[in-house]
């Protein structure tokens, strides 16, 4: 059974701060305790430990330094947008896995009006923020404690793998959206594609995407939601899906200036961060030694350094509004 702990990250940017000392939560906030930041190690990596394994990546400085590299790349892809939801003067928004805040705080500083929530399982946030913006330790895939029509906004970037039941997930926001609120998911795949067949069927990145999805199966949790999240919207209840695609290339191949850049961006991301994305999945889910865990990610290293393979991860943006008159849901 899951013991919840649900915690508040302390904002020391304005110590007078609404938002500094309180939770949305009341009695289930605690301080900030040890068995947080008693974290676990594997293989030199450091795990999140509340709820431990409920997460396949590390906490540590390198993951966050790629987690804050993708979100570089997402400002790139949507040219400087942080989002795409027409959202008009939101109040309350929140930031599902929220990871090193990043996203939050931008969304903080550009609507200083709104309270910014993000939450994550690990408290690797900055402390001083916005005094707008606020950090929640907790699970999301527990039933949520926010109160009904809470949010004007939820967003939703890079939760695959996390996810045991996107249904559930998707009414839990549901019910925690305002009428006429929006929320936005922001997901990519993680098997390679190519539209010129310079990817042909024995590419080691079949092999890699195949490994990534199969793990993330018996992990419970699935990898695919980026080609799912609009059905899945619609079937939650939500009108006016809005889907956008994009392309990350693998590497540095294009010569269009946008996906050029993107993908040199991407082969570094990849690059230094695979063994993050995939070691916990490789040898504690599909128990595969330490030693043909490092093997298989160094032929995915050795292939992102081919530019003759013009591959690419697909992706979406998927926006979509609960009715300003819901049914009863």
């Amino acid at each position: 059974m899951k013991i919840r702990l649900l915690l508040i990250v302390p904002n020391l940017r304005d110590s007078d701060s609404a938002y500094s000392g309180d939770s949305l939560l009341g009695d289930d906030t605690k301080t900030l305790s040890t068995y947080i930041t008693e974290y676990r190690y594997e293989f030199g990596r450091r795990y999140h430990s509340y709820h431990d394994g409920a997460y396949w990546g590390p906490n540590d400085e390198v993951a966050n330094e790629f987690q804050d590299l993708a979100h570089h790349m997402y400002l790139l892809t949507l040219d400087g947008k942080l989002h795409l939801a027409p959202i008009d003067s939101p109040q309350e928004i929140l930031d599902v896995g929220t990871g090193t805040g990043v996203w939050a705080v931008d969304m903080a500083d550009e609507h200083p009006s709104a309270k910014v929530t993000g939450v994550d399982l690990s408290p690797i946030q900055p402390v001083f923020v916005p005094p707008n913006c606020v950090f929640e330790i907790d699970d999301i895939t527990l039933p949520w404690t926010y109160a009904s029509n809470q949010f004007d906004f939820i967003h939703v970037r890079e939760m695959f793998g996390c996810v045991p039941d996107w249904d559930e997930f998707f009414r839990q926001c549901w019910r925690c959206l305002r009428p006429g609120g929006f929320i936005e998911v922001v997901e990519h795949a993680v098997q390679p594609t190519s539209d010129d067949g310079s990817m042909g069927p024995d590419h080691f990145y079949h092999l890699w995407g195949k490994t990534v999805v199969q793990s993330g199966e018996k992990f419970g949790k699935s990898f695919t939601i980026w080609e799912e999240s609009a059905a899945r919207l619609k079937k939650a209840g939500f009108i006016g899906v809005v889907e956008t695609e994009y392309k990350w290339p693998m590497n540095g191949w294009s010569t269009d200036r946008k996906l050029h850049d993107l993908g040199r961006w991407n082969q570094l991301r990849l690059h230094g961060g695979i063994e993050g994305y995939m070691l916990r999945l490789l040898t504690s889910t599909l128990k595969w030694s330490y030693e043909q865990a490092q093997v298989f990610l160094a032929q995915m290293r050795a292939s992102l350094r081919d530019y003759k393979i013009h591959a690419y991860l697909p992706g979406t943006v998927v926006y979509a509004q609960k009715p300003k008159s819901p049914a009863f849901h």
